[in-house]
């Protein structure tokens, strides 16, 4: 998996990533103090009320600049964009009202939604190979899993020298940090789209409608959903569950690193696999995995009135972890072979989008449901959330799932760039006329 950090555009943008997610991990931690200290007890809703509103602007932002990334030189909107999120981490110090933290978090997140997905997508402009790319997305999931372990150690450690208002100058520096190694990164310039006099609606809509015109990303969103019912759960509940058995913060923290040290495992296993195995098999075996455990922890709350003990949670977390990973990692595959580079970005805005729909169902929900009607009853939720899933993947995402599939251009206009005789080695999809794997 390491080898492929030996290519040194990818080397500097997997460093860039990696800065940017510590600073966010920083800013997280300060953003709760930040709330507590402005709301005091309420800040529990504030937090939750900024949770949502990222989500909001993951959904509406996304595919709008998904839709129009191809438009601009795709270095200088990334680093843009990293000096935005900079910029209101500078901010948020300096706040005094709820309602101005609402704003910055909106801006912050408005600014990441367009980030992310455009990021993503040109990763495979500069590692090609399927091979090489599979390593790069295990990495990046091995990155986000790091941060979740680091950024709150980090945080603590300084804590103990710093207020925390200092820790959003961490997090602008980071943001700083990741703008430059993407400025010298010499990342490639991506293929000229074809010009298309779309609509505003056709141009926002364009990625999704891609997105759902394609069977196995139609599997792909089922499997998300499975993925976010339990990331949900363990994201929202785990304090719930820890401290509900008299246990401290440091058990809180030991448990969430069980879960994401297993998804680090499966992210360095996770090649190999998928050099053997197809990824519908990977990701649906891991999804139905995630419901049978979530099923299983159900029924030990219900027989044990709702105490599920510690050594259960940390023995199960884990192998949560360890699922989710193999459930979500293989995701940038099925984008990648789905689309062309012209309509990369707005395919991978649409998942962006389309995936935190998902979560933004699962967040409230587990959380009411443990609120009002206990750990149990949460779970029993989220395992019938991630059914849902799973049934719908296998109904949506057809057994038999080529990589490629014979097709042919002759209704693109003269000058489109897929016209061209002999050209094989792309994928594009032709909106209402092939709603099919669009590989040829």
């Amino acid at each position: 998996m390491i080898e492929v950090l030996a290519n040194r555009v990818y080397r500097q943008l997997f460093l860039a990533q990696v800065i940017a997610l510590i600073g966010t991990g920083l800013a997280t931690v300060a953003l709760g103090l930040l709330a507590y200290d402005i709301a005091g007890g309420n800040a529990g809703a504030v937090l939750g009320t900024a949770l949502a509103i990222k989500m909001v602007a993951y959904i509406v932002v996304g595919p709008i600049a998904g839709a129009y990334a191809d438009l601009l030189p795709r270095k200088a909107l990334l680093v843009a964009l990293d000096l935005v999120r900079a910029a209101v981490a500078i901010c948020l110090p300096f706040v005094s009202e709820v309602w101005q933290i609402y704003v910055l978090i909106f801006v912050l997140q408005s600014a990441s939604a367009g980030f992310t997905p455009t990021f993503q997508a040109t990763i495979p402009d500069v590692l090609p190979n399927e091979a090489q790319y599979t390593r790069a997305l295990s990495l990046s999931r091995l990155a986000y899993d790091m941060e979740s372990l680091t950024s709150p150690m980090l945080a603590a450690a300084l804590l103990t020298v710093i207020n925390f208002h200092w820790l959003f100058s961490g997090t602008a520096v980071g943001f700083v940090a990741s703008a430059s190694l993407v400025v010298t990164s010499g990342l490639p310039r991506a293929v000229a789209a074809a010009k298309r006099e779309d609509s505003i609606y056709a141009k926002t809509t364009r990625g999704i409608r891609i997105y759902l015109k394609t069977p196995r990303l139609r599997g792909l969103l089922a499997v998300t959903l499975s993925a976010a019912a339990t990331s949900a759960m363990v994201i929202v509940n785990t304090v719930v569950i820890v401290r509900g058995l008299g246990l401290g913060q440091r058990e809180v923290a030991i448990t969430l690193a069980a879960y994401g040290g297993g998804s680090m495992l499966a992210a360095f296993a996770l090649p190999r696999i998928l050099d053997r195995i197809a990824d519908r098999t990977i990701m649906i075996v891991a999804s139905a995995a995630l419901t049978a455990l979530l099923a299983m922890l159900a029924a030990i709350g219900s027989v044990s009135g709702g105490n599920l003990g510690w050594a259960v949670i940390l023995a199960i977390w884990p192998i949560l972890g360890i699922a989710y990973s193999m459930s979500v990692t293989p995701s940038g595959r099925l984008l990648r072979r789905s689309t062309g580079s012209d309509d990369r970005p707005a395919l991978f805005a649409a998942q962006f989008a389309l995936s935190h729909v998902c979560w933004l169902v699962a967040y409230p929900l587990v959380g009411q449901l443990g609120a009002r009607l206990g750990m149990p009853t949460a779970l029993a939720g989220m395992a019938a959330l991630s059914l849902i899933g799973v049934l719908a993947a296998l109904v949506l995402w057809p057994r038999n799932d080529p990589d490629a599939l014979p097709h042919d251009h002759e209704d693109l206009p003269a000058d489109h760039p897929h016209r061209s005789e002999g050209d094989k080695d792309h994928a594009f999809v032709i909106d209402d006329l092939h709603p099919n794997w669009p590989k040829s």
